[in-house]
């Protein structure tokens, strides 16, 4: 057999040359995007044709040029007219990291496969756990993004509140759930995986405000009980997706005592608030969840995907998943923190805990202080640049760095309003200067940034609103 190819793919002379040309590929990305020289956040293109480019490419193109076209072809979430969806721009440090996890491949099932990062994931969750004011018996561990973290969250939540074990025996029994209506679809999508259905998903309204209308949570749980649904858990956003705005934490945490039912904060977007000393009062009452979702790869500078969940009683993170697989897991009378597999949902997941620690022992807690604080900031000033205009309506005052805004105009209804933000947004896209995102609220259409780079600044957002303006007026007047 010839192995003339194998040899080429894993010559560690190919990698260092082909290394070396990537990172100072990626540094001049890096440079134009962070210094104005990239004038364009995307290159808006349809999804057939960027389908048919890609094709054209693999049969027919440089495979030298792989690297660069692929950088063209992209998103630049570094740019900082990137305002659109909840991804940051990573740390150049934390993207190496990824290097190292995804050339040592140590899956993490067990121990001996990622000695090292299973010890710093410990190191890691046992910091954000006292980061959210839990004791010395909290625990937790990362996983593979928000979405698998909440369902997690919720299994485990049903494990210990629910009489029966119906992780290994089944359930018969209508269970339910408590959460916003303004709460991320993750949380439907984990109840209806868990098996809940439509019934089992109770969905309390919004205030004013868009946070979890809390003086209703009695009788939405009462009706429930009534209805014959056994409620086990509440999930609290921290803070919504499509608006950024926090529930009342504390008055959840209240309630869930009350009725001793499993208290989740859903804090993948804004849980990292628990860093800064400006605004961490917008997570008042976290510390008395049961458990707590947090994103890495939003707010903390890390590159996707990788999430942290932490539960206050270290106990309930091994308790979920019970089953066997003897070949791997072995019965221990201590504390079995170790070996993964027993407690995530993945059995192989790659050494995430690196970006974490490499980042926190490099540039010390500050950093995330300094990152949420400033892009905090940046909504809350972006969001009084908008209410001084009156061209615009914004649908709430930001309490994060997410700002929902339309342009308004005297003479148009509520669906032309519709269609005049949506095709705002459209230009927008394809003009690639920008890029911003959109969201439908209560029926109407607003314009959705989340501002994620902390090298945006007031001009920035000015010209955007400048551009706003100007594509309304273009629009209307094609009409």
């Amino acid at each position: 057999m010839d192995t003339s190819l194998l040899k080429i793919a894993y010559s560690h002379e190919n990698f260092r040359k082909r290394g070396h040309e990537l990172v100072d590929q990626l540094a001049n990305h890096l440079e134009a995007a962070l210094h104005g020289k990239s004038n364009k956040v995307i290159h808006w293109n349809l999804p057939e044709d960027e389908y048919a480019y890609w094709k054209g490419f693999l049969e027919n193109d440089d495979e030298s040029q792989l690297f660069s076209e692929i950088v063209k072809h992209t998103t630049h979430v570094h740019n900082p007219k990137y305002i659109g969806h909840q991804v940051c721009p990573p740390a150049p440090l934390a993207a190496l990291s990824g290097l190292i996890s995804n050339l040592l491949n140590n899956g993490m099932a067990i121990y001996e496969m990622g000695m090292a990062p299973t010890a710093i994931e410990r190191i890691m969750t046992e910091f954000i756990c006292s980061s959210i004011g839990y004791g010395d018996n909290s625990r937790g561990f990362l996983t593979s993004g928000g979405t698998l973290a909440n369902l997690t969250a919720l299994l485990s939540a049903r494990k210990a509140i629910v009489k029966h074990d119906v992780w290994n025996k089944g359930s018969t029994d209508d269970l339910g759930i408590m959460v916003c209506e303004e709460a991320h679809y993750c949380v439907d999508r984990a109840a209806k995986i868990m098996g809940l259905g439509e019934k089992g998903i109770i969905k309390i309204p919004a205030n004013l405000e868009f946070k979890m209308n809390s003086s209703l949570l009695e009788e939405y749980f009462q009706k429930a009980k009534k209805d014959g649904i056994t409620v086990f858990a509440i999930v609290g956003s921290a803070p919504s997706t499509a608006t950024g705005i926090y529930d009342d934490l504390k008055a959840i945490a209240a309630f869930a005592k009350k009725h001793n039912i499993w208290f989740h904060v859903d804090g993948a977007h804004g849980g990292a608030s628990i860093f800064s000393a400006k605004y961490r009062h917008t997570v008042r009452g976290i510390d008395q969840a049961d458990s707590v979702v947090i994103d890495g790869h939003k707010m903390m500078m890390m590159p996707t995907i990788t999430t942290a969940l932490l539960f206050k009683s270290g106990n309930h993170s091994y308790a979920t998943f019970s089953q066997q697989a003897d070949y791997l897991l072995v019965k221990s009378e201590k504390e079995d923190w170790y070996n993964m597999a027993k407690r995530t949902f993945e059995c192989t997941k790659t050494m995430m805990s690196i970006q974490w620690y490499t980042l926190l022992k490099t540039y010390g807690q500050g950093i995330f202080d300094e990152y949420v604080t400033t892009l905090y900031d940046l909504g809350h000033e972006f969001g009084e640049m908008i209410e001084k205009d009156d061209r615009f309506e914004m649908v709430v005052k930001p309490m994060s760095n997410i700002v929902c805004f339309r342009y308004v105009m005297d003479a148009m209804n509520k669906n032309e309003l519709n269609q005049l933000n949506e095709s705002i947004r459209q230009q927008l896209l394809e003009e690639g200067e920008y890029y911003i995102v959109q969201t439908k609220l209560r029926g109407i259409h607003y314009l959705r940034t989340t501002i994620m780079n902390p090298f945006t600044t007031r001009g920035h957002l000015e010209l955007l609103l400048d551009k706003v303006k100007d594509f309304a007026k273009k629009l209307h007047l094609k009409h």
